[in-house]
């Protein structure tokens, strides 16, 4: 019974999963080792090619299947998850991608120079190839692993998740959009460094948007389209960013659409970052931003208070300063807008603690931060988001204190009262004493219920955004 119970416990699981998931992380699992334990149970060890592969099963399903496994068995089940031993091959590079350790491939594979063309050696010496990652043009160091994870951006994270275990299989296109500095291009290039490290064969591109449009101009003046679809016609994954910036050129459109298409035809899988909803793209021909939102369509948020002050710590003790918390918590509360805005405040403060040779607490903080935190208390108050708010849905300011309940006028205040939470540091009391003296509870349904719409809600999610960007000028 031993023998099979591994396919037994695929079978089991099979009925139990959603189909994607258990054809995208258990079904190619190859076929598992039984051994009995001292203890009377049993030990099954399953072998997985790479380190990503084996954090994600451990992490979401190594539970449910030791559960299956023990119903099965009558007894005991401990699953052991391992990494398969490979073969030293000959080159450093590949032995670090091989290995599945995002950080260890992107030691062997920071070598100098970038693009897809090796430097000229020395006179009478040969060319070296270009790395794996100089010809993807992937930077090593934005993987899963550097990336904080958060509610901000768990539903981009967990699909990209899915789209660098099983390329060409789900969600394809991933369309992943939201505002400057939320991490976008950390995360597409974290897919591109987890199968490079899976496949160090893979042919990966990642490019920004005005890339592709040079490449097309310079192919279009030499008459060399062939040269153009050779490059991204024969492409295992492309990563491209920004793609708002093809608006109103329509031989560019042209030439990403017939990509495009070529890509999907061959399985295989297109990433794509912007700063809006595909249907939010303006100057871009319908049959793209059709294809653009075919796949899987997915938002970014500004980084919650809890996740801000994690990457304030992570990013400190990178830096070689470890921050204390209570620092990291003022600096959180006071720079909300995204990760490029804590990163150069934190560099602020590393400054400043270096030059006047003083440890960082909350008034070297406040001190080192004194101008952003005087431009934000002038321009972002309760007063100034009723008004911005009023202005951009065409009611009245009078309303948001106003006890009329109407749907054109409580839907407003309702997302008034929920950016005066996120932007400013008024208690849900004081913020509902502004809105006409409304209780707390009312203030804390409003919040709940914007927050939770603006995760599904693309719409809204822009709206918002646009009202953010506004606030903060």
């Amino acid at each position: 019974m031993a023998a099979d119970l591994w396919q037994r416990g695929c079978e089991k699981l099979a009925a139990e999963l959603p189909e994607q998931q258990f054809n995208t992380w258990i079904r190619p699992l190859p076929a598992a080792d039984v051994a009995h334990d001292a203890a009377g149970g049993a030990v099954v060890t399953v072998r997985v090619p790479n380190r990503f592969k084996l954090d994600w099963i451990r992490n979401q399903y190594a539970g449910r299947i030791e559960t299956v496994l023990s119903e099965l068995a009558g007894k005991p089940v401990r699953l052991d998850i391992t990494l398969v031993p490979r073969d030293v091959p000959a080159s450093a590079q590949a032995t670090a991608a091989r290995t599945g350790a995002p950080q260890q491939a992107a030691a062997a594979l920071r070598l100098p120079g970038s693009g897809s063309t090796a430097a000229p050696a020395p006179r009478g010496g040969a060319t070296a190839p270009p790395s794996p990652a100089s010809r993807s043009r992937l930077n090593p160091q934005l993987t899963f692993d550097t990336l904080v994870p958060g509610r901000a951006n768990q539903m981009a994270r967990t699909a990209a998740l899915h789209v660098a275990g099983a390329p060409g299989q789900m969600y394809n296109p991933l369309f992943i959009y939201g505002g400057v500095g939320l991490g976008k291009t950390h995360l597409i290039h974290a897919v591109g460094n987890a199968l490079l490290a899976d496949k160090p064969d893979a042919r990966i591109l990642y490019l920004h948007a005005e890339q592709f449009i040079t490449d097309v101009v310079r192919n279009y003046q030499r008459k060399t389209f062939d040269e153009l679809k050779a490059k991204y016609h024969s492409l295992d994954l492309l990563l491209i960013d920004d793609v708002q910036f093809f608006a109103g050129k329509e031989r560019t459109q042209e030439e990403f659409f017939n990509a495009f298409e070529a890509l999907l035809a061959k399985r295989a899988h297109i990433i794509m970052t912007s700063d809006t909803y595909p249907k939010g793209l303006v100057d871009i021909d319908e049959r793209l931003t059709s294809r653009f939102d075919a796949g899987l369509t997915v938002a970014i948020e500004p980084p919650e208070l809890e996740m801000r002050v994690a990457i304030l710590m992570r990013k400190a003790e990178q830096e070689g300063a470890p921050m204390p918390e209570d620092v990291a918590f003022f600096v959180a509360k006071n720079v909300r807008a995204n990760v490029r805005e804590l990163e150069g405040a934190l560099r602020k403060i590393l400054a400043y603690s270096r030059f006047s040779q003083k440890e960082i607490n909350i008034g070297l903080a406040r001190e080192a931060l004194k101008d952003l935190l005087s431009i934000q208390n002038r321009q972002i108050g309760v007063e100034n988001i009723q008004k911005t708010v009023a202005d951009f849905y065409k009611i009245k300011v009078a309303d948001m204190y106003s006890k009329k309940r109407p749907a054109s006028i409580a839907r407003p205040r309702q997302i008034a009262m929920y950016l005066a939470k996120e932007m400013t540091q008024k208690s849900l009391p004081e913020i509902g004493e502004l809105f006409g003296g409304r209780d707390h509870t009312t203030v804390l349904h409003a919040v709940r219920k914007i927050a939770g719409e603006r995760q599904k809600n693309s719409e809204l999610n822009q709206q918002l955004h646009v009202l953010e960007q506004t606030l903060k000028g």
